[in-house]
């Protein structure tokens, strides 16, 4: 069976979608391989896409520091991922075909980790993981089963960075603090 290594090496060159036309890398997903808690941002931003790494940028660290205080949790504990491993251009939002596209790498990331929770960070890969035309205002705020594994939709913390502010923060707090409960009882 491939590990997550051999398949982050194959998506290293992936060119399923126009996407990989405008990348600098693919951002696969970083952190523990056989944590117990994942989460599913959208897309890869700017200073992902130098980097290679997802939630590098203000988002990222706003998620680091909201983690750290709700779950007492540091990145080394989980392992974080997006809906699609390139960045689109102007951090446009990605289209069907992209995530469709990239669907595969998401799908084994989620087998090889197999983790006991998933929060999802926003409108994208909360639809996608719960297949719903839901957004994340109506669907978050609960649990949901999503194979062997719980779901816990919560707001992508760029929400809260672009004008969303503390009311998007109480409720990404909340959200983690659900999460850390089910954790809790697994």
């Amino acid at each position: 069976m491939p590990t997550l290594l051999d398949i982050e090496a194959e998506a290293r060159g992936c060119v399923r979608c126009p996407l990989s036309e405008g990348r600098t890398q693919v951002v696969f997903g970083v952190g523990n391989p056989n944590a117990d808690l994942m989460f599913v941002g959208e897309a890869p931003g700017q200073q992902e896409d130098l980097k290679g790494e997802p939630f590098v940028g203000r988002a990222g660290k706003l998620l680091d520091q909201l983690v750290m205080e709700e779950m007492g949790l540091s990145r080394e504990s989980f392992y974080i991922g997006n809906t699609v491993c390139c960045r689109p251009p102007g951090n446009r939002d990605p289209k069907p075909e992209e995530i469709e596209a990239c669907r595969p790498w998401l799908d084994a990331k989620l087998e090889l980790v197999d983790p006991k929770v998933i929060v999802t960070l926003g409108n994208f890969a909360t639809k996608l993981l719960l297949n719903t035309t839901q957004g994340i205002t109506k669907v978050r705020g609960q649990t949901y089963e999503y194979g062997k594994a719980t779901l816990v939709p919560t707001f992508h913390p760029s929400a809260a960075l672009q004008g969303g502010g503390g009311d998007v923060i109480s409720k990404m707090r909340a959200d983690l603090v659900r999460a850390k409960k089910v954790l809790a009882s697994c």
